[in-house]
């Protein structure tokens, strides 16, 4: 299986990356991004793209690819909608678009987030706008499609989030997270759980398409 990745120096695209190359059914990883990750590996080849709202530069290759884990994102913390709505639905749909007509038997993968808003009419601006992405995503025509919508996440292997209250929140607030886990046992998954969930959707399917927190401790087993 060849596979591309977005959002590589984040702590979620991290994760699903070191499972991506430990796992014996995954050949060749493209990570697309707009800056370098810290990691070489005889699977990897990296992709310096700097406008994530034109891909036609470049379309000859993102080809022959068999799944893409899109796991950029950014907190909406301080921002206005359209701001937030351009970063996280303008850059996800047009990576998408392109490789829809490249590679139409593709698994597309998106990390989207629990209370995402389907309904795209809540409160709510960010899930409004996760919603749809999500929705919109799963119109395109791929092959297989699925919304990954996980909760609290333990980042595992040495993995930091590249937002700093997300990591400050980490590093002095973690036994609560642990504490969640233990009371609500399918609330909360870990980086590991993540990336191999993904994995086994490109290769094995799955029978819903939004993958709740429950979805992904199954399918990582």
């Amino acid at each position: 299986m060849n596979v591309i990745i977005t959002g590589a120096t984040g702590m979620v695209g991290k994760g699903v990356l070191l499972e991506c190359l430990d796992h014996p059914s995954v050949d060749n990883i493209l990570v697309i991004g707009r800056n370098r990750i810290d990691v070489e590996h005889p699977k990897l080849k990296e992709l310096i793209h700097l406008d994530f709202t034109d891909f036609s530069g470049i379309k000859e290759q993102l080809t022959n690819y068999d799944a893409c884990f899109f796991c950029m994102g950014i907190s909406s913390a301080g921002m206005k909608e359209d701001e937030y709505k351009h970063i996280t639905y303008d850059y996800t749909l047009s990576l998408a678009k392109t490789l829809v007509l490249n590679n139409p038997a593709m698994t597309f993968n998106y990390v989207s987030g629990g209370g995402t808003d389907s309904t795209e009419k809540g409160k709510v601006m960010w899930a409004r706008v996760k919603g749809k992405t999500e929705n919109d995503l799963l119109k395109l025509g791929f092959n297989q499609a699925f919304m990954f919508r996980p909760n609290a996440i333990i980042p595992l292997r040495g993995i930091k989030s590249k937002t700093k209250l997300y990591q400050f929140m980490y590093d002095y607030f973690m036994w609560m997270i642990k504490l969640m886990k233990v009371i609500s046992p399918n609330s909360v998954v870990n980086t590991t759980q993540l990336g191999i969930a993904m994995i086994n959707t490109a290769l094995k399917g799955y029978k819903k398409s939004i993958i709740d927190p429950v979805d992904i401790i199954e399918l990582s087993k």
